[in-house]
């Protein structure tokens, strides 16, 4: 059976970091050991809650002032500086708009309600996606079998007929569990060769 959909992670796979410098900066002038701060941003419990949508954003950046005895302004500067070494891969996702022509494309990302503005607006590359499984919207956060086949549901296919490429071997490894089809990413031109690779085995026979 022929691969029909192809789905994207985000973080780590399309907005990756490129370079730790601002974060290594931001931890000597918080006076934090970068581990430490890393868990804080990436590994609370709070940041688990607001990416499946428990609590929203705005409760998110409060939380993380308490802790860190900043204003909201200072913790959105603060977020900002942890992230300035972020950059959107758009030479990826140009690819990603040449395979819309033959396939169904969307995300599914472990992501709080921020995504979408980001995607419609900062990034503007909504054109590039059929759908946008974000987590905070739905309730439900990856390697969560569920997420997965809410995301088959989404792009109108069967489990076999999609492919996914995440970061996160725990995401990749879930994904197959759902019957789907992954790729585990490390580097852009490993990533898509073997997606390539995969689309060309499962082509559908031409008539």
């Amino acid at each position: 059976m022929g691969i029909k959909a192809v789905i994207w992670d985000i973080g780590g796979v399309l907005e990756r970091t490129e370079d730790f410098t601002p974060r290594r900066d931001l931890a000597q002038r918080l006076g934090w050991e970068m581990e430490p701060l890393m868990d804080l941003i990436f590994g609370q419990l709070d940041s688990y809650r607001v990416q499946v949508g428990q609590i929203s954003y705005e409760e998110h950046l409060h939380n993380l002032g308490q802790i860190l005895g900043q204003t909201r302004a200072e913790v959105e500067q603060t977020l900002a500086d942890f992230f300035a070494g972020d950059c959107l891969d758009t030479h990826l996702v140009d690819k990603i708009r040449g395979l819309k022509k033959n396939y169904a494309t969307a995300v599914l990302s472990n992501y709080s309600t921020t995504l979408r503005e980001k995607i419609n607006h900062q990034w503007q590359i909504a054109d590039a996606f059929d759908q946008l499984i974000i987590s905070a919207e739905v309730g439900l956060k990856k390697p969560d079998l569920r997420i997965y086949q809410l995301a088959v549901e989404r792009v109108g296919c069967q489990a076999n007929e999609v492919a996914f490429i995440d970061d996160a071997l725990e995401n990749v490894e879930a994904a197959r569990a759902a019957g789907m089809h992954a790729v585990h990413f490390q580097n852009p031109a490993q990533a898509w060769g073997e997606l390539t690779a995969l689309l060309e085995r499962h082509a559908e026979p031409s008539s």
